[in-house]
């Protein structure tokens, strides 16, 4: 699988090849919208807080006696039907919005999005991008040259236009892509399924350093399963050792 590389005048420089594992995944809806919505449900604050009836202050009180009034009967003022009383069912801060990932359900969803952005055009890679002085001014015209690419064409014109993913984000890049509407800089270690759905179009600069950054994401997972099996073979060693410590001690 290869394609093509830019420069920062957007003229087409040559090829590179793409990993199957991170380019080639097949796409599943289902895992990318549990991934998503979890992550955006981890991220809430859950700072909203309401009362319920026993935490209002005041209604200890009957309004008015049970029977004889010719009115509904009510026990307090506190009560969620009444104004000024509690809220029934509302928002509270002890509720935990967090919900688990596996890590490798997380993988794959960010690879079948990235698989998905190759195969819909939404993906460039630019071998280098640097700036004189960091100023949003230079910021912009970078853009501008970049939009010779036919994947981003009229990309400033649209909402939530493009994200740039660096190997490492310097202050002086930082200091000038901050202000620039609808166009966010972010690490591609930093890369996730939610950042990625979120913009339409996506530049990916110094092309094989950031493959090698999202080819270790898939190492991770390696390392993580040879570890738990050594847990699970180290301590069969150690009881036949101690068996055979104490038949020897025994004899």
């Amino acid at each position: 699988m290869e394609t093509s590389v830019y420069n920062q005048k957007g003229e087409n420089i040559g090829k590179i090849a793409l990993p199957e594992s991170i380019f080639g995944v097949k796409w599943n809806s289902d895992l990318v919208h549990q991934v998503v919505t979890s992550m955006q449900s981890s991220a809430r604050r859950g700072t909203a807080h309401t009362k319920t009836r026993g935490e209002v202050r005041g209604g200890g009180k009957k309004p008015w006696k049970q029977k004889g009034t010719g009115q509904a009967r009510h026990g307090s003022t506190r009560s969620p039907i009444w104004v000024g009383g509690g809220v029934a069912h509302g928002p509270r801060t002890d509720k935990n919005y967090d919900r688990k990932i596996n890590k490798k359900m997380k993988t794959k969803a960010l690879f079948a999005i990235l698989s998905r952005k190759l195969k819909d055009d939404g993906i460039v890679f630019v071998d280098d991008l640097t700036l004189k002085e960091p100023k949003t001014k230079l910021a912009i015209a970078s853009l501008v040259t970049l939009g010779k690419v036919p994947a981003l064409k009229n990309i400033l014109n649209t909402n939530n236009a493009l994200s740039i993913y660096v190997p490492e984000r310097t202050d002086d890049l930082v200091r000038a892509f901050r202000n620039v509407a609808n166009v966010t800089l972010e690490d591609t270690r930093s890369m996730n399924p939610v950042s990625l759905l979120s913009y339409k179009k996506v530049v990916m600069v110094y092309p094989e350093e950031s493959l090698r950054i999202l080819g270790s994401k898939l190492g991770v997972a390696k390392e993580e399963t040879s570890s738990k099996t050594l847990k699970k073979v180290m301590p069969v060693k150690e009881k036949k050792t101690v068996k055979k410590v104490a038949k020897a001690k025994a004899k």
